[in-house]
């Protein structure tokens, strides 16, 4: 007889193969479809949700995963079943309907925001984003009371898998009591400071060629992979296949080279999942705050480093040239300016905390409808005078409208950012005590013993253990914001 273990085996790698799909389909909509094939791609997308649903919430499935518990397996098997279990837990909560209108509210209001948010349409947007948070509340609701949680707890394990708004509360917390006077600290500081803005234009087909070449240098595989121009810069795709997007700007290079760093990280992460168990849910990302780690790590702790940017500094005159505002010492003050400003996705490392946690309060209050749509553009505006000093009345394509994830109802998402610059300050620092030689690996340009360190103590381990496990295994602690305070205090003071 096949055991019931290896009956969910090739049940989750069947799920894998449509999962791929889906991504692959997203990834074109996102970088490639034309605008009138939005209605037939979200109906499609939909379509494939709801088969998958059904097949990972059938009877059978359920049965199996009981008969398994009582199989002699070992510990990947154990990590795997675990995971399968939570897999099918989270989604047989859901009826099908709610599967399939969760996803075409999704697709119609992310499609929309492309347009919408170039027209500063705040009206016409709102319509597309009370769908998705009146189902994204049903969802939150089911999901809460089945594990006696608040609503935004429910949607959070989704991405963070452990977390609660409560521990988030403390973290969150202790980083508003020091971060803003840092903060002012170093935004005076640079005051006395000399930098010169480069004048572009800056060729887009140049900018392309130096975001491949620094994606050479940070080792990624482009045999299983690719980058794509989209309205948002995203990594997306399968481990086999990784496609990773940016966003040009002919006045200026250093959005573009620093978002293709950060989505390097995500894809880079992605290749190098255990590939013995690609297709089961054992071999993927632990979690989004972990994924996160990943790409800040090659964006913050590597990618504004002196020593990272001293090695790629002759890529960009390759390019570039030597012109006003590009010579060394100006380009590393460019990479470490602190500069409050309305856009997270460009934001320097300390003010980004405040972009986070100004989401995650409005987004936490959204869920458990302490506030509605109407409420977001003034609730927005007023965060960000009060953590960042800057004024979005009326900006809604600068302000509320700026990111993605709200558009598919990926509540519980941003808070991952901030736990990702944590965690990767932890790893970082490790990974500096245990190679002696790192600093002068990455002014050479040799990252290969940071990658082999990551690849032991993060990469090759998917979702074998859980988070706090993993960060102990590869810092011997759990998470401590500590480290991150040091890295900031220790780069800009």
């Amino acid at each position: 007889m096949t055991s019931a273990y290896k009956k969910l085996h090739d049940t989750f790698a069947r799920l894998s193969r449509f999962g791929h799909l889906s991504a692959i389909a997203g990834w074109d909509a996102a970088a490639m479809m034309p605008p009138e094939g939005g209605q037939a791609r979200s109906e499609a997308l939909a379509e494939l949700s709801v088969l998958t649903h059904q097949i990972l919430t059938a009877k059978q499935v359920g049965e199996w995963l009981e008969q398994a518990g009582g199989e002699q397996l070992n510990d990947l098997e154990q990590a795997n079943l675990r995971e399968m279990r939570r897999h099918y837990q989270q989604a047989a909560l859901l009826p099908e309907s709610l599967v399939q209108a969760k996803s075409l509210a999704g697709a119609r209001c992310e499609q929309a925001w492309r347009i919408q948010r170039k027209s500063n349409d705040w009206e016409g947007f709102s319509e597309n984003l009370k769908e998705v948070v009146k189902l994204s509340r049903q969802e939150a609701q089911l999901r809460a009371e089945a594990a006696g949680i608040s609503r935004y707890d429910a949607l959070l394990d989704l991405y963070e898998p452990g977390m609660t708004s409560q521990k988030l509360d403390v973290l969150f917390g202790d980083l508003k009591t020091w971060l803003p006077d840092l903060l002012q600290t170093v935004v005076e500081k640079q005051k006395t400071e000399t930098r010169i803005a480069p004048q572009g234009p800056f060729d887009i087909e140049k900018q392309r060629q130096l975001g491949l070449k620094v994606m050479g240098k940070l080792g990624f595989n482009f045999d299983a992979g690719r980058l794509d121009v989209s309205a948002h810069p995203f990594c997306g795709g399968v481990p086999q296949d990784v496609r990773i997007t940016t966003r040009y700007n002919e006045n200026e290079f250093l959005s573009a080279m620093m978002g293709v760093i950060h989505e390097t990280g995500h894809a880079r992460y992605e290749q190098n999942l255990p590939k013995e168990w690609l297709g089961q849910p054992v071999s993927n990302a632990r979690s989004m705050g972990v994924h996160e780690s990943q790409s800040l790590l090659f964006e913050m702790q590597l990618g504004c480093s002196e020593p990272f940017l001293k090695s790629v500094y002759p890529l960009v005159i390759e390019q570039f040239g030597h012109r006003e505002g590009l010579d060394e010492s100006n380009f590393m003050k460019l990479n470490q300016r602190v500069q409050p400003g309305f856009i997270r996705v460009d934001a320097d490392e300390l003010s980004y905390p405040a972009h986070v946690i100004l989401r995650y309060e409005i987004e936490k209050a959204l869920m458990e409808g302490e506030i509605e749509v109407d409420d977001i553009p003034a609730l927005w505006n007023r965060k960000m005078k009060e953590y960042l000093g800057i004024d979005t009345v009326g900006n809604y394509r600068d302000g509320c409208m700026q990111d993605i994830h709200w558009t598919d109802g990926g509540f519980g998402y941003f808070p991952t950012y901030t736990l990702g610059a944590m965690y990767a300050a932890q790893l970082f620092r490790t990974a500096n005590k245990a190679i002696p030689t790192l600093q002068d690996d990455i002014v050479r340009g040799d990252l290969t013993a940071l990658f082999q360190w990551l690849q032991q103590n993060i990469w090759q381990h998917g979702s074998r253990f859980t988070t706090d496990q993993l960060m102990k295994n590869a810092t011997g602690e759990t998470l401590n914001p500590a480290f991150f305070r040091a890295h900031l205090e220790g780069r800009y003071l």
